[in-house]
C-alpha cells in the first residue's frame, strides 16, 4: 500500500512540476529499492514489508534532524530548512504519531505483559514496540519513557 501511495505521489508531484517533492520521493523510492535488494538475501523475494518501510521513512528523518542541528550549527540555515521541507514531505506517508499519553499507555502494557522487572529487560520491551507500533511511536521517546517506567 506504502509503495502504491509513494509512486502515485511521485507521479502527482511530476505533474505539478513540485521540484521538492520529487526528490524527495525519489530518495525515499531508491532508499526502498537498497532495502528491497538487500531483504533478498534473507529470501524475501516480494520486497520489504509495509511496516518495515515505516521504519525506514522514520530512519530517514531521524537523519534529516542530525542534518537540521548540523546545519544550524554552522549557520547553514538554507539547508537547514531544506531537510525540515523534507521532513515535512516524509512524514505525510507516515501514520499519526502517538502523543506522549498514548506512548506512556503502550509502554506500560507492554510491560505488564512481557513481565518486564527492571532496566535489563528494556530491549525485550522495546522489541515489542517496534514490532507493535512502527510508524506511529517515536522510539527516541518510547525508549526514554521505557527507561523511567523501569526504574532507570
Amino acid at each position: 500500500m506504502l509503495r502504491q501511495q509513494l509512486n502515485d505521489k511521485l507521479k502527482s508531484s511530476m505533474l505539478a512540476k513540485d521540484a521538492r517533492v520529487v526528490s524527495t520521493v525519489r530518495l525515499i523510492l531508491a532508499a526502498l529499492k537498497d532495502r528491497d535488494i538487500a531483504a533478498r538475501s534473507r529470501n524475501v523475494m516480494d520486497g520489504i514489508s509495509d511496516d518495515e518501510i515505516l521504519t525506514m521513512l522514520q530512519s530517514m528523518i531521524k537523519q534529516r534532524r542530525e542534518s537540521i542541528a548540523l546545519y544550524e550549527q554552522g549557520g547553514r540555515l538554507e539547508l537547514a530548512q531544506q531537510e525540515q521541507d523534507e521532513i515535512t514531505i516524509i512524514e505525510t506517508f507516515l501514520p499519526k504519531q502517538m502523543d506522549e499519553a498514548e506512548t506512556l499507555e503502550a509502554v506500560r502494557a507492554v510491560i505488564a505483559e512481557t513481565g518486564a522487572a527492571g532496566i535489563k529487560d528494556m530491549g525485550r520491551v522495546m522489541a515489542v514496540l517496534k514490532e507493535r507500533f512502527a510508524g506511529r511511536m517515536d522510539f527516541q521517546k518510547g525508549s526514554a519513557v521505557t527507561k523511567k517506567e523501569l526504574g532507570a
